[in-house]
């Protein structure tokens, strides 16, 4: 069998174009997935995550064998942001890209407790990871889905 490869954008662009029953071939050609428009409607669960970062839950787990709870939560942070980010990394350079990252109050009664803060002045320092800021058009509200719906992963990148 002979593979062939397409780019997910002219798929994307062809399924937008398409009548319903070319939709549906399309749909069960490459998932139904790959033609959601809106990455809080893809992302709904840390499998979704995994997926989009085109690895496994498995394949994560066995190259971060052995290490803190801690550092593992912060890997999938890591991924979480990248997989809502869709490759756009922040641009530093750009004062008028906003720019979020989530930040918790430690030593609440719950445990970890979620509060959104965002800041205009600019600063020489950087007070949070650049693989950990949410960036593009939904930026914030990308940030406030990922921590409702992945808030444990969260939580476990703040303990010891």
């Amino acid at each position: 069998m002979e593979t062939i490869q397409i780019n997910k954008t002219d798929a994307v662009r062809a399924h937008g174009q398409a009548t319903p029953k070319q939709k549906t071939m399309l749909e069960n050609l490459f998932g139904k997935k790959v033609f959601v428009k809106n990455i809080r409607e893809r992302i709904q669960t840390i499998q979704d995550v995994f997926e989009l970062n085109y690895t496994t839950e498995a394949d994560f787990y066995r190259k971060w064998d052995g290490f803190a709870d801690h550092e593992i939560g912060q890997a999938l942070e890591v991924l979480i942001v990248a997989a809502y980010n869709e490759s756009r990394f922040p641009d530093w350079t750009n004062e008028d890209e906003y720019k979020y990252f989530a930040y918790f109050k430690m030593g609440s009664p719950s445990g970890v407790g979620f509060s959104c803060a965002d800041y205009v002045g600019w600063n020489a320092y950087s007070g949070v990871g650049s693989r950990l800021v949410f960036v593009g058009p939904d930026a914030k509200l990308n940030l406030l889905d990922a921590v409702k719906k992945f808030l444990p992963e969260y939580q476990k990148s703040r303990t010891t």
